[in-house]
């Protein structure tokens, strides 16, 4: 609205009136006019980078990621639309060699937005072995200014998300930037600026390569190709429709194997693979971002090795409650391992050499002949180890130094009174 207001003064007896003009009616305008024009500007950039285009593209290349997949992999490139719905058409190639590379060639496509899908199998960091069967991998992507992507899992978490985000309203380029951040919430990382994820590589150096490896390698852990396909569509599943992963069991899976990994053997495990296939690699430190998972999230861990009472109908010697037992008896000595542990437990009596141990049968242990002072080790399949034995001789006491996950220290120490 316009104010205009009227002053009078006095010049030679006269009364006359002056409009006098509101400069903040100017400093308004002014303000809509400069915040509309940026809004616009914003606007323009937005859809510049959102830009909807036909594209014909002579090659596209890149390499199928989770560690690399082998030779024969099959990658497909499908056709999407103005509205990202596949329109039927794709373009299908395999993979070229066993680092995971592809290329397609005279791609002619309707818009420049693509989603990749990758199907096969892979190298497996963990197990330093090939998956036993195959595994999909995806990415939605803007093709119009990139000659070559990747394909990982931080690609495949972000599709479900991206595409919520587009039907609702957002535009790819926020949806794409929204999902990726929302992805590394998930593993305690907070990074400002990251590279898109289709550009991300598990074998170059740096940071953001750092970052993928990491959540490569935690979201692997000792899964077979089954359980991670099932945790791949549960996480995506779950974080859909509101960028958060809500599910505490799922959670909880992350962090039980993350700390169970063993960081040395996954770096030689990947070094030593790229290695024999002539490709000299440079592995990021993904320790980093591993350990500052376990160090910050608020997952609970709940892969404990567990010590039941009884094993086989035998009393435990390595039940927590366990404190006293009769002499020339029949025991178990055993635990639960789940998948991934490790256990190790040496053994001492005092008076050193007063007893003995009758070893009836072995299931799950590694050891020597028993002796006074003896170490058993054993990794965890996601089974019961025992071995049921039988005291005798006229030991005082005996102790048990337990170490759980190759801790360099006993996690716990227990000692067992023996009576005559």
């Amino acid at each position: 609205m316009l104010y205009l207001y009227y002053s009078l003064s006095e010049t030679s007896n006269n009364m006359k009136t002056k409009p006098l003009l509101n400069y903040s009616f100017f400093i308004s305008i002014t303000v809509i006019v400069f915040f509309t024009l940026l809004n616009f500007s914003c606007k323009k950039d937005i859809e510049i980078k959102d830009q909807v285009q036909p594209l014909i593209k002579d090659k596209i290349s890149g390499n199928c990621q989770k560690g690399p997949f082998v030779n024969g992999s099959n990658i497909t490139i499908y056709e999407l639309d103005s509205t990202f719905t596949q329109t039927g058409k794709n373009y299908i190639s395999q993979i070229q060699d066993n680092s995971g590379s592809f290329e397609l060639s005279n791609l002619t496509l309707v818009t420049n937005y693509a989603k990749i899908k990758c199907d096969g199998y892979y190298f497996n960091e963990v197990s330093n072995s090939n998956s036993l069967s195959s595994l999909s991998l995806y990415a939605m992507s803007d093709l119009s200014n990139k000659a070559t992507l990747n394909i990982n899992l931080m690609t495949t978490l972000e599709v479900s998300r991206i595409e919520y985000l587009i039907k609702y309203g957002s535009s790819f380029y926020d949806a794409k930037k929204q999902a990726q951040k929302e992805i590394l919430n998930i593993f305690s990382i907070h990074k400002d600026t990251i590279s898109e994820s289709e550009l991300l590589d598990i074998s170059k150096s740096g940071d953001d390569n750092a970052i993928l490896l990491a959540v490569s390698v935690i979201l692997q852990g000792y899964r077979t190709e089954a359980e991670l396909t099932q945790l791949l569509g549960d996480i995506a599943t779950d974080f859909r429709t509101d960028g958060v992963l809500n599910s505490t069991a799922l959670g909880s899976e992350l962090i039980n194997d993350a700390k169970l990994l063993r960081q040395d053997l996954i770096r030689s495990n990947i070094e030593t693979k790229y290695q024999s296939l002539g490709i000299s690699a440079t592995i990021a430190n993904f320790e980093k971002y591993l350990n500052l998972f376990i160090d910050s999230t608020e997952y609970i861990f709940t892969k404990n090795i567990e010590y039941p009472t009884v094993i086989d109908n035998r009393i435990n010697l390595l039940a927590d409650s366990l404190q006293t037992i009769p002499n020339q008896t029949t025991f178990s000595f055993g635990a639960y391992l789940p998948k991934g542990t490790a256990l190790k437990v040496s053994v001492e009596s005092t008076p050193p050499t007063s007893y003995g141990i009758f070893i009836m049968e072995n299931n799950g242990w590694e050891c020597n002949a028993w002796s006074s002072n003896q170490t058993l080790t054993a990794t965890g399949s996601g089974q019961t180890i025992n071995i049921p034995i039988e005291t005798s001789g006229s030991p005082s006491t005996i102790i048990f130094y337990i170490y759980e996950n190759n801790s360099a220290t006993p996690t716990k120490v227990k000692t067992i009174n023996v009576v005559n």
